[in-house]
C-alpha cells in the first residue's frame, strides 16, 4: 500500500513537470537542456529518445548529463547522450565542408566534386547534399559559386585587374565568369571594380504616407527602393552602394515610374506590376526574394513557413537575414514575413511601416495617405 501510494506520488511529481511533456513528444529542441534517467533500465536520455516512454514514477529530470551520471546512470545506448547531437554532428561536418570550399576558392584550386567532399566529410554523396542543403539553404554547388563571386568583388575591389580577379577566384575560364556576371555583380566586372563609375543609375526621391521614398533603376531595372524618415539619409545609402557611378536625377518620364512605386504603397489591391528588378545577392538571397514575391497579396507567411517554401527547413534565420538585405521595398515584399506566432518584427524600414502596408494590403485604414512625387 504505502509503496503504490509512493509510486503514485512520484508519477505525480512527474506529470506535472513541464519536461515529462518534452519527453513524451520527443522533443528534439529539448535536447541538451534537460536528461532525463529511468530506475527501471538504469540508463539516461536525451528528451527526444525513440526508446519506448518510461513510466512516469521510473523517471527522474537531470540539469546535465554529469549530474546523471553521478547519480549512478548509464548512457543510452540508443540515443548516446554522452556523445554530440545528430544535428550538431551534421552542422560540424558541413562547417567542415564549408571550410574545404572555401579554402579552395581561396587559393584559387579546383574546387572538390560533390563525391569528393562527402568522402572527406565522412558522408555518402546523396547523404552529403541532402544535409548540406538543409543547414545552409543551398546545395555545395550553389555555395563554391557564391564563394566564387565573392572573391572576385574582394580582388576587383582591390584594384586589380579583372582577369587576375577572375582567376584567383578559380575560374579556369574568363567566358565562365562572363556568361553569370550580371548576375553576380549586376554590371560588368571592369564597371564593378570602378565603383559603378561606367553605370548611370536615375534616381527620384518621392514622399508616400509612409514617410520618404526613393527609387532608384539601372539599366536592368529597380535597383532600389528605400523608405525612411530623411530623403538624405536614402540618397547617401543610394550613393554607397555604387560610389562612383553617376546618378541622374529623375525626369518626367521617371517620376512615372516614382509615381507608380507609390501607387503600390498607398492602393496596393488596385494596382500590380511587373517592373524589371535588378536583383543582387548570393544565390540563397536571391531564392529567398524570388519566394517573397509569389507571396500572394494580402497574406503573409511566416519566416518558417517561407524556409520550407524554398526547401530549406532549418534555414530560418538565413531566411531572416535574407529578407533584411533586401533593399528593394514592396516590390519584394518581405513585409509580408511575420513571425510564427503573427507577430510583426524584423522589418529593415521600422515595423510600423510594416504593420500600415499590412493594414492597407488587407484593406484597412493606416497612416493617411499624401502621395507626392518630387525630384
Amino acid at each position: 500500500m504505502k509503496a503504490s501510494l509512493k509510486n503514485a506520488a512520484l508519477a505525480a511529481a512527474t506529470l506535472s513537470d513541464p519536461r515529462w511533456a518534452a519527453v513524451v513528444a520527443r522533443d528534439p529542441t529539448a535536447d541538451g537542456s534537460f536528461y532525463f534517467s529511468v530506475k527501471t533500465t538504469g540508463v539516461y536520455c536525451r528528451p527526444s529518445c525513440a526508446a519506448r516512454p518510461a513510466l512516469p514514477e521510473n523517471v527522474a529530470f537531470h540539469a546535465t548529463r554529469e549530474d546523471a551520471e553521478r547519480a549512478g546512470f548509464r548512457p543510452c545506448k540508443r540515443c548516446k547522450p554522452d556523445q554530440a547531437a545528430l544535428a550538431d554532428q551534421h552542422a560540424a561536418k558541413v562547417t567542415e565542408a564549408c571550410r574545404i570550399i572555401e579554402q579552395s576558392v581561396a587559393t584559387a584550386e579546383a574546387v572538390p566534386d560533390l563525391d569528393e567532399l562527402a568522402a572527406r566529410v565522412g558522408f555518402s554523396a546523396y547523404h552529403f547534399h541532402r544535409v548540406f542543403k538543409s543547414i545552409t539553404g543551398v546545395t555545395p554547388k550553389a555555395y563554391a559559386a557564391a564563394q566564387r563571386a565573392k572573391r572576385v568583388r574582394e580582388e576587383l575591389g582591390r584594384g586589380g585587374s579583372v582577369t587576375d580577379a577572375i582567376f584567383d577566384a578559380g575560374y579556369n575560364a574568363n567566358s565562365r565568369f562572363y556568361a553569370s556576371a550580371n548576375d553576380t555583380l549586376g554590371m560588368t566586372p571592369t564597371s564593378y571594380r570602378a565603383g559603378g563609375a561606367d553605370a548611370q543609375i536615375r534616381f527620384a526621391v518621392g514622399e508616400c504616407s509612409l514617410g520618404a521614398i526613393l527609387v532608384a533603376q539601372s539599366a536592368r531595372g529597380v535597383c532600389a527602393v528605400l523608405i525612411g524618415d530623411d530623403a538624405d539619409a536614402l540618397v547617401r545609402d543610394l550613393q554607397d552602394r555604387f560610389p562612383r557611378a553617376t546618378f541622374i536625377g529623375g525626369d518626367a518620364g521617371f517620376e512615372k515610374l516614382v509615381a507608380t512605386v507609390v501607387g503600390l504603397v498607398e492602393t496596393p489591391a488596385a494596382n500590380s506590376t511587373s517592373l524589371p528588378l535588378d536583383v543582387r545577392g548570393t544565390a540563397f538571397q536571391q531564392k529567398v526574394w524570388q519566394a517573397l514575391r509569389e507571396i500572394p497579396l494580402g497574406q503573409t507567411v511566416s519566416y518558417t513557413e517561407l524556409a520550407k517554401r524554398i526547401g530549406s527547413p532549418k534555414a530560418v534565420r538565413a531566411v531572416a537575414g535574407a529578407c533584411a538585405a533586401n533593399a528593394i521595398a514592396v516590390l519584394i515584399p518581405c513585409h509580408r514575413v511575420v513571425r510564427n506566432d503573427g507577430a510583426l518584427s524584423g522589418y529593415r524600414w521600422g515595423v510600423e511601416r510594416k504593420r500600415a502596408l499590412l493594414d492597407k494590403e488587407a484593406g484597412k485604414s493606416a497612416l493617411p495617405s499624401r502621395p507626392k512625387a518630387s525630384v
